[in-house]
C-alpha cells in the first residue's frame, strides 16, 4: 500500500482514466462490430464516419497507437467500398 498522500491520490486517479479509456475502447469496438454486420452501404458509409472519428480520438489520447488507428481505418474504408 502506498504510503504517500501523492501516491495514494494517483492510484485513485490512474483507476479513474484506466476506467475512462476501457470504456471509450469497448465502445468502440462494438461500433467496429455493428459496421462489419451491416450490410447496406449508405448506413455502413454514415458509421464509417462516426467509427473513423472513434479512432482518431483514442489514438490521439494513446488509448491506442496512432498507426493501429489507421490500420483498422484503412481496413472499415476498403470493406465499405466493397459493398
Amino acid at each position: 500500500m502506498a504510503n504517500h498522500k501523492s501516491a495514494i491520490k494517483r492510484i485513485r486517479s490512474n483507476q479513474a482514466k484506466r476506467l475512462r479509456n476501457r470504456y471509450q475502447l469497448k465502445t468502440t469496438r462494438t461500433f467496429v462490430k455493428k459496421l462489419r454486420a451491416t450490410k447496406d452501404k449508405k448506413k455502413a458509409e454514415e458509421l464509417l464516419k462516426q467509427v473513423s472519428s472513434m479512432l482518431d480520438k483514442l489514438a490521439k489520447k494513446n488509448i491506442i497507437h496512432k498507426k493501429n488507428a489507421g490500420n483498422k481505418k484503412s481496413k472499415l474504408a476498403h470493406f465499405v467500398a466493397s459493398l
